[in-house]
């Protein structure tokens, strides 16, 4: 994995994913009540009906959040007679993983670099006080 270090290298990056998929993962995940129907939906399958009333929330209110989490691939619905039923879909969320883990990385490597800065410093500081003794 690349190491980022400009602005721009980042700048260059965040342009390079600013593919829909992306786009619509993080959409959908960003809405608590879609993070909670996912969760729901890794236990079992469950009827819109159902996830609205888990959700205490209106049926129209929870088909629209569905809707959400279709389009990005997240869950797939079948109808059979009057019952919609939800399930996961087949989005892996790799591509979404792997751009988080880049970003967690840098960060970990900047914070690494702090660390190692601060420890400096106060070796210096403990160094400049023995000497004033």
């Amino acid at each position: 994995m690349d190491k980022l270090d400009a602005p721009c290298d980042i700048l260059n990056h965040m342009v390079q994913y600013t593919e829909p998929i992306l786009d619509g993962t993080f959409a959908a995940i960003s809405d608590p009540t879609r993070r909670g129907v996912l969760e729901q939906l890794v236990r079992e399958d469950a009827s819109i009906t159902a996830l609205a009333e888990r959700f205490h929330m209106t049926l129209t209110g929870m088909k629209k959040h569905v809707g959400v989490l279709e389009q990005a691939g997240l869950v797939t619905t079948e109808k059979v007679g009057r019952v919609r039923t939800c399930r996961l879909g087949l989005h892996t969320l790799d591509k979404e993983a792997e751009w988080i883990e880049r970003y967690r990385q840098l960060w970990a490597e900047r914070f690494d670099d702090l660390d190692r800065i601060v420890e400096e410093l106060k070796q210096k500081e403990k160094t400049h006080g023995q000497k004033k003794k």
